[in-house]
């Protein structure tokens, strides 16, 4: 019998199938650039089959009921956090079509910076970004903004870029908001919201150290002169980044008050922008109205046919196409990871690896170690399994983890959604070996928030529950 009162099937012929499996999808999913294949592919073909056997085994043993239970509760950790992103990402969409992103990128771009400030800036900013909108879509912001200024000075682009993605995801280790992880930690209750901000510090040492030595590579010359047409905002943008706040105020206000899902603050949130799409749709269809009757009386007066206008379905705001341009490939993959790791577990994997990670080395050990693994093979399905496993861990240990969970990734360009994504953008510049050429400073850095983080809260290491309880 396993730590969990289930049956142990580790070593049982299903579970080196299911392990097997997991390992072959996985494969696919690294490989990806490579084949072309959209990574939630692989992980929602795994899962079933994994899951198939898994209630295979079981019922071999007489028990019909273990597996549909286990999956239940995966489901449902997969529903919050699939419904959570969901309103997330549709609000960041939502501030991308306003021009709310490309009227910063513009003001950046059209100052005259030279390039180390353009180094520095797009790093600050990266890094206070992240923690409210996420640090995938930061670092395709600030990517965009270092290509821009960069132009053909490629070693600028490159080190601007690594600064980005480290920065990024350091940032994104001190919100739930930041990261995949940070968020999975907070809505799991190991961690309060206030709480994050524990990691402030370790995290600003995570990118500085970091950022201080590739500066030295950074010429403090000017860039090539733009120019750059003026992209003014959309209707409404600012009051979008508002309820935006207003969202992420009653996702917390839900979690900490309430003792609700914090989803259901941000879903409630996404109503509210429902309401104000309608409310821009119908301002905007009035507005073509009173301009389509102008329109015709020049043409009547003037004789001569007047330009088609844009289609309504074009020109008017729609939160539907904001919704539909989520990360679905993402979110599926969350999906597959979910249940994968989950069906392992079923088997008794999970407790097997917490036996020799948290009690065999110990947490301090074992939680360094999750940051090397996030590196290499993504930090998500190693945070849940960690979050499965709920090892017996100090506050300071579960907020450890947290930090080198979220910053591990940063060690090599695959290891984080940041770092995939910004490889996509500058293709061919910013690659995995160009960012390897890095990775003995960004190791530093992270070596030394490990230290900070164990300097400033030690006092947490000595807390079992959450501060405010």
């Amino acid at each position: 019998m396993g730590q969990d009162g289930l049956p142990d099937f580790t070593a049982h012929w299903v579970g080196y199938a299911s392990i097997a499996i997991f390992v072959v999808a996985y494969l696919f999913v690294i490989g990806e650039e490579a084949l072309h294949l959209r990574k939630s592919k692989p992980v929602i073909f795994a899962a079933g089959i994994i899951w198939a056997l898994v209630a295979f085994v079981f019922a071999q043993h007489g028990d019909t009921t273990t597996a549909e239970h286990a999956v239940r509760h995966n489901l449902l950790e997969f529903a919050e956090l699939f419904l959570f992103l969901l309103a997330a990402m549709t609000y960041i969409n939502t501030m991308e079509e306003r021009g709310v992103f490309d009227g910063l990128r513009i003001q950046l771009v059209s100052r005259g910076y030279s390039l180390r400030t353009i180094y520095w800036l797009t790093g600050l900013l990266a890094f206070f970004i992240s923690p409210v909108a996420d640090n995938l879509t930061t670092a395709l912001l600030m990517a965009t903004v270092a290509m821009a200024v960069g132009g053909s000075n490629q070693r600028f682009v490159v080190v601007a870029c690594v600064n980005i993605v480290v920065a990024a995801n350091a940032g994104g280790a001190f919100s739930p908001f930041g990261d995949i992880t940070t968020l999975m930690v907070w809505q799991k209750g190991m961690v309060a919201f206030h709480e994050f901000f524990a990691l402030f510090v370790p995290s600003v040492v995570n990118w500085l150290v970091p950022a201080a030595i590739m500066s030295l590579a950074v010429s403090n010359g000017q860039p090539d002169p733009l120019t750059t047409a003026q992209s003014p905002l959309k209707r409404g943008a600012w009051v979008v980044v508002g309820l935006f706040v207003v969202t992420i105020v009653m996702a917390v206000s839900a979690h900490n008050f309430l003792h609700l899902p914090p989803v259901l603050g941000m879903m409630t949130g996404l109503g509210l922008l429902k309401f104000y799409g309608y409310y821009l749709k119908r301002r905007d269809s009035h507005t073509d109205d009173h301009r389509q009757l102008g329109e015709n009386a020049l043409e009547v007066e003037g004789g001569s046919a007047a330009s088609a206008p844009p289609s309504r379905d074009q020109a008017h705001f729609n939160i539907f196409r904001s919704m539909e341009r989520a990360e679905w490939d993402t979110l599926m993959f969350f999906y597959g990871i979910i249940l994968c790791v989950g069906g392992l577990g079923t088997l008794g994997y999970l407790a097997l690896v917490s036996e020799l990670m948290y009690t065999g080395l110990g947490p301090s050990v074992a939680n360094i170690i999750v940051g090397g693994l996030s590196a290499v093979v993504d930090n998500i399905p190693v945070m849940f399994a960690v979050l499965a496993m709920q090892p017996d861990m100090s506050h300071g240990q579960w907020l450890l983890v947290t930090l080198t969970a979220g910053v591990g990734g940063s060690l090599l360009s695959v290891g984080s959604a940041a770092g995939v994504a910004v490889m996509g953008q500058a293709r061919g510049v910013y690659t995995f070996f160009a960012h390897l050429k890095w990775t003995w400073a960004i190791a530093l850095g992270y070596a030394a928030s490990i230290w900070v983080h164990f300097l400033i809260n030690d006092d947490l290491f000595h807390v079992v529950g959450p501060l405010g309880s």
